[in-house]
C-alpha cells in the first residue's frame, strides 16, 4: 500500500511521477488530480487533507441518505397502519412490507457508503477514524490486508493428533446430545411463544411481534461468536463485513417467515417443509451457482416432495381454518425455504471467495442481523409493544432467554460437529432431531396425524437418508477413481 504521507516534501515530484507509472496504486483520482492541477496544495499532508475533506463529503451524504430513508419509511409506515386492520388474516403481507422498509434504512445508507468509499479508495488514508471503514470494505482493520492466511488456523481443531475410540465417542454423544437437546428445546419453545396464550391473572394474550424474536436470538448468537472469537485464535478474517449484509437479510426474512407461519399452520407441517427445502435449495443453486446435480439427487427431491404432498392431506391443515388461513400459512412456508436457500448459497460463495472461519461467518451474519432487525423493530414500534408484553408476562422473558440461548449454543453445536466429525454425521443427527421435534410436538400440542400422514413423515425421511447414502456412496467411487486417474496422467 502507498500512502501520500509516507513521501517527504522533497519528493513531491517524484510522488507524480510514481503515480503516473503504476496503475493499482491505492490513491485516489481524485488525490491525482490535487496533486497535479492545485497550486495550493504543493505538500503529501495537503493532499491527505484533501482525501479527509472527500471522507466527510461521503459521510454527509451517508447521513442525508440514511436521515431522508428514515423518515420517508416512517412517514409510510404510518399512513398504511392507518388504514390497514392489523387483526385481519391477510396484515402479514403489510407486517412483510413494513420489516423490508426497516431493513432498506440500514441497507441503502450502507449501499451509498460502499459505493462512494470505493470510488474515493476512502479505506486507504491512514488513522483511527478510517479503521472501521476498512472492516466494512475489506473485513480487515489494518492498512495492509494480507492476501493469504497468515497461519493455518481455522478455528478447527488439529486433525492430525491422535484420538482414540474412546474420545472419539464422547466428542460425537456431546455433540448429538447437545444438538438433540438444543434445537427440540428451541422447537418447543418456539411453538409455545407463537401459539399459545400467556396469562397475568386478568386476561390471555397472544404475542405477536415475530421480528423481535429474530432480533433476540440474532444478538445473543452475536455475543456468543464474538466471545468465541476472543477466546480463541482464528484466521485473520478478510471478507469485506457489507459482503455478510446479503445474507443476513436473506437469514432473518427466513426466521420472520419461520415465525409468521406458526400462526396458520402447525409445528410438524413446518418441520416437514424444512426437511423440504432441498428442493428450492437445489434450485437456487442452479441460479445462482450453476449447480450441476446427480440423478438420485432429482430421483430423493420428488420423493420428498410426494411426501409432503402426503403429510398435507392427511394431517388436517386445511380444516383448521379458511382458505386466507391455509394460503396464507404456505406462501410464508415458501417465502422460508426461498430465503433460506439464497442464505446457504450465499454463504458457500463466501466460503470459496474469503474463506472465513464458521465461527466469524456466525459472527458477521449476526452483526448485520442485529442492525437490521433493530432499525425495524424501533421504526414499527416493536421494543416497545415487546417489552411492555413481557412486563405483562415475566414468564415471556424467560421464554424468550432460553429460545436465543437454545439457538444460539446450537450454532455453536453445529460448527463443533462438522469440525469434528463432518457434514454427513451432522446431517443425520439433525435429520434424526427432525422427526423427533414432529413427535413431541404432537405430543405436548395435540397435533393430529392420520395414517397418510405419518406415511407421508415416513417417505420424507426415508428421501432424506437415501440421499445421504447415495451421496457417500459417490463421494467413495470418486476417490477411488482418483488415484487411477494420477497414475493414467502420468
Amino acid at each position: 500500500m502507498i500512502s501520500v504521507r509516507s513521501f517527504s516534501e522533497n519528493s513531491y515530484e517524484m510522488l507524480l511521477l510514481f503515480i503516473r507509472s503504476q496503475k493499482e496504486v491505492n490513491v485516489s483520482d481524485f488525490d491525482i488530480y490535487i496533486l497535479e492541477k492545485s497550486p495550493l496544495l504543493t505538500t503529501p499532508r495537503a493532499a491527505t487533507g484533501a482525501s479527509g475533506c472527500v471522507g466527510l463529503l461521503v459521510s454527509a451524504i451517508v447521513a442525508a441518505t440514511g436521515l431522508g430513508t428514515w423518515i420517508c419509511t416512517l412517514i409510510l409506515t404510518h399512513l398504511i397502519k392507518a388504514i390497514v386492520d392489523e387483526k385481519a388474516e391477510a396484515s402479514w403481507i403489510f407486517r412483510f412490507f413494513f420489516t423490508i422498509l426497516g431493513y432498506t434504512t440500514v441497507f441503502l445508507p450502507c449501499y451509498v457508503l460502499v459505493h462512494l468509499s470505493q470510488r474515493h479508495k476512502l479505506h486507504s488514508l491512514s488513522g483511527f477514524q478510517w479503521k472501521l471503514l476498512r472492516l466494512i470494505l475489506t473485513g480487515n482493520t489494518s492498512e495492509v490486508v494480507p492476501e493469504t492466511c497468515d497461519n493455518d488456523q481455522t478455528g478447527k481443531e488439529d486433525k492430525s493428533e491422535t484420538k482414540t475410540v474412546y474420545s472419539k465417542t464422547i466428542r460425537l454423544l456431546m455433540c448429538c446430545g447437545g444438538l438433540q437437546v438444543s434445537y427440540l428445546w428451541w422447537g418447543i419453545l418456539q411453538e409455545k411463544i407463537m401459539t399459545t396464550e400467556y396469562s397475568n391473572g386478568t386476561k390471555l394474550e397472544k404475542f405477536t411481534d415475530s421480528q423481535f424474536l429474530v432480533f433476540v436470538n440474532r444478538i445473543l448468537a452475536f455475543i456468543f461468536s464474538g466471545v468465541y472469537l476472543l477466546l480463541c485464535r482464528q484466521s485473520t478474517h478478510r471478507t469485506p463485513l457489507y459482503k455478510y449484509s446479503y445474507c443476513s437479510v436473506s437469514n432473518t426474512l427466513s426466521s420472520w417467515c419461520q415465525y409468521e407461519a406458526l400462526k396458520f399452520v402447525s409445528f410438524p407441517t413446518q418441520v416437514l417443509a424444512k426437511s423440504a427445502k432441498v428442493i428450492p435449495v437445489m434450485l437456487m443453486g442452479k441460479l445462482v451457482s450453476r449447480a450441476q446435480y446427480k440423478n438420485y439427487e432429482y430421483v430423493t427431491a420428488v420423493l420428498i416432495s410426494v411426501g409432503m404432498t402426503a403429510f398435507l392431506l392427511g394431517s388436517g391443515e386445511g380444516k383448521k381454518g379458511n382458505s386466507i388461513t391455509t394460503v396464507s400459512g404456505a406462501i410464508l412456508l415458501c417465502g422460508y425455504l426461498i430465503f433460506d436457500s439464497f442464505t446457504a448459497n450465499w454463504q458457500s460463495a463466501l466460503f470459496k471467495e474469503h474463506q472465513p472461519s464458521s465461527v466469524q461467518m456466525m459472527c458477521g451474519v449476526n452483526l448485520m442481523s442485529c442492525l437490521f432487525t433493530s432499525a425495524s423493530l424501533i421504526q414499527q414500534g416493536g421494543f416497545f409493544y415487546s417489552l411492555a408484553f413481557a412486563s405483562r408476562h415475566p414468564t415471556f422473558i424467560l421464554d424468550c432467554l432460553l429460545t436465543a440461548v437454545s439457538s444460539a449454543s446450537g450454532q455453536l453445536f453445529i460448527f463443533a460437529t462438522i469440525s469434528n466429525f463432518g457434514p454427513v454425521t451432522f446431517t443425520i443427527i439433525m435429520t434424526v432431531r427432525q422427526g423427533l421435534s414432529i413427535l413431541l410436538s404432537c405430543l405436548l400440542y395435540d397435533h393430529h396425524l392420520s395414517e397418510v400422514g405419518i406415511l407421508g413423515v415416513v417417505i420424507v425421511f426415508l428421501a432424506i437418508f437415501l440421499r445421504i447414502f447415495y451421496a457417500q456412496q459417490h463421494k467413495r467411487s470418486k476417490m477411488d477413481l482418483t488415484p487411477h486417474q494420477s497414475v493414467s496422467k502420468v
